[in-house]
């Protein structure tokens, strides 16, 4: 942020334009000499935040790998890119869909009547949620009724209609994700337990490499705004902060940083790019309910330290303040007799 920056004469305007002050040697009340800031602005009680920007890149959220069990030549791959839902392929082996179901638990083993546990539950919540199995119930209890949905379901995929499910049917991942790499092509050949995407959640979010010496900047849940390539702004939150810090570089310029993840507000637009560079504005200080001037009121004075031009109807004095913080281009002021919705001078536009 900018700072107030005395200059030599008597006193100088710090943010260009306006009169000269001069304050009497033995202390007396300092008087205008030539008073030419016409304009005038508005002591406010307020928060005054101080920020910093901070490079960043903009990304997906829970990058990972998808494995299979399914064994083959891969006939049908996604492109790079695209969004993936509920109930949708992954990709096809041997002619035959691998299904994108939504859960915490891995697809570790066939599920068939007469299996129970938190997989089943998965299962069967899936198959509702797809609107299958009518009578179906929720528990973790691979029934009959359970079976018969199974095949509905395998009946529309165009699998053989076997009523049990094996992990060559179904991945379970935690939401919808969207394709970032395709490590097996169509043609390739694929094995049980091999990579064969790589996805991401589909909520933006921001990668910040942040300078361990600025970590204070990274409070988990502070607001942040995010400028796009092209200029233009979105808000954020910041969601996660790393606990290790990595080093980078050689010897004679090296770097220490730790990984700030940033979550985009939901209704932020940023069109499909990823892996672009942006800038990240964080708030490094916040003042809560601080008087504050427009950062053009300050004067630079010559013994030292800053007044303001407190006008007052046709009258008009030079008021020594302390400041504060700087933030959104105003500064907080205290001393020199000031209160809320007091007039001050700055110059005219």
């Amino acid at each position: 942020m900018r700072r107030a920056v005395v200059v030599g004469a008597a006193v100088v305007v710090v943010a260009g334009g306006g009169a000269a002050f001069a304050f009497a040697g033995d202390g007396e009340e300092p008087q205008a000499k030539a008073p030419v800031r016409t304009g005038t602005a508005t002591v406010e009680r307020q928060d005054i935040v101080d920020t910093e920007s901070v490079d960043g890149t903009l990304t997906y959220s829970g990058e990972r790998e998808v494995r299979t069990g399914a064994s083959g030549t891969v006939t049908a791959a996604p492109d790079e890119g695209d969004a993936i839902a509920r109930g949708r392929t992954l990709l096809k082996v041997d002619g035959r869909p691998v299904t994108l179901m939504y859960g915490s638990t891995p697809m570790y083993r066939t599920l068939q009547e007469g299996v129970e546990g938190a997989d089943v539950r998965q299962l069967e919540k899936n198959l509702a949620a797809l609107g299958y199995g009518g009578d179906l119930t929720v528990d973790g209890e691979f029934t009959a009724v359970t079976a018969d949905a199974v095949r509905e379901w395998q009946d529309d995929r165009g699998l053989a209609e076997t009523g049990a499910v094996t992990p060559a049917q179904v991945v379970f991942l935690p939401g919808a994700v969207r394709v970032k790499t395709v490590k097996a092509p169509e043609g390739a050949r694929t094995g049980a337990g091999q990579p064969v995407l790589t996805v991401s959640g589909t909520r933006r979010q921001v990668h910040v490499d942040l300078d361990a010496g600025k970590q204070q900047l990274a409070r988990r849940g502070a607001p942040v705004t995010v400028e796009l390539p092209g200029g233009r702004t979105v808000k954020g939150r910041i969601s996660e902060i790393g606990t290790v810090a990595e080093k980078s570089g050689d010897q004679q310029d090296q770097s220490t940083t730790i990984d700030v993840e940033i979550t985009l507000d939901r209704n932020a637009r940023t069109g499909n790019l990823d892996q672009a560079p942006v800038s990240v504005t964080m708030e490094s200080e916040r003042r809560r309910n601080v008087l504050s001037v427009p950062l053009e009121a300050l004067l630079a004075l010559r013994e030292g330290g800053f007044g303001v031009e407190v006008v007052e109807g046709a009258a008009k004095r030079i008021a020594p303040v302390t400041t504060g913080v700087f933030g959104g281009g105003r500064v907080e002021v205290g001393g020199g007799g000031l209160r809320e919705g007091m007039k001050v001078g700055v110059p005219a536009e």
